[in-house]
C-alpha cells in the first residue's frame, strides 16, 4: 500500500468499524481523532484530544493535529504532521528518544491531572476573606541587597 499525502476529514459521534483509507473521523463527543496509518500499513491510530495529548485545529475547510503522530507501537514506526489536511514526512525517532518523550508525557500527565489547586477544598468557611499572601516588593530586595 502507497504512502498517504492527503486526508480528509469525518466529524462523528461513533468512529466506524470500518475506516477508509486517508480519512480521519473526528469524535468530538469523545475527544479523539481516529484514522488508519498513513505509511499504508493499514493499523488503526487513535489520538486523544486532551490538554496533555493531542489538540484538533479546524479552520473549516481543513484540520491539523498537533503534535506530530508517532506511531512508536506500531511495528511502521511512522512518524509525521498532519497540517492542514495534509501529511508532512518526519524522520523515525531512536528508541531512546521514544522513552525520553514518554517519561515527559506521563510527567505531564501527572502534573496536569493531579494539580492540588484543581482539588484543593476550602479549609476556610465561604464567608471569610482569603488569606492574605506575604509578598516581597522588587524595591524591597533590591533596598535589602545593597544594605
Amino acid at each position: 500500500m502507497k504512502r498517504i499525502e492527503r486526508l480528509s476529514y469525518h466529524f462523528v459521534e461513533f468512529v466506524p468499524d470500518e475506516l477508509d483509507d486517508g480519512a480521519l473521523y473526528i469524535s468530538m463527543p469523545y475527544g479523539i481523532v481516529t484514522h488508519k496509518c498513513c505509511c499504508g500499513c493499514g493499523n488503526k491510530v487513535v489520538t486523544p484530544l486532551t490538554p496533555t495529548d493531542w489538540k484538533l485545529i479546524y479552520d473549516g475547510q481543513s484540520v491539523s493535529l498537533d503534535p506530530s503522530v508517532g506511531n512508536w507501537s506500531l511495528p511502521c514506526r511512522s512518524h509525521y504532521w498532519i497540517t492542514n489536511g495534509r501529511v508532512y514526512w518526519s524522520a523515525q525517532w531512536a528508541q531512546k528518544t521514544v522513552d525520553e518523550a514518554r517519561s515527559r508525557d506521563r510527567l505531564a500527565k501527572l502534573r496536569y491531572f493531579t494539580d492540588e489547586t484543581v482539588f484543593e477544598l476550602p479549609t476556610e468557611s465561604p464567608s471569610s476573606p482569603p488569606p492574605r499572601r506575604r509578598r516581597r516588593h522588587r524595591w524591597l530586595q533590591r533596598w535589602r541587597k545593597t544594605t
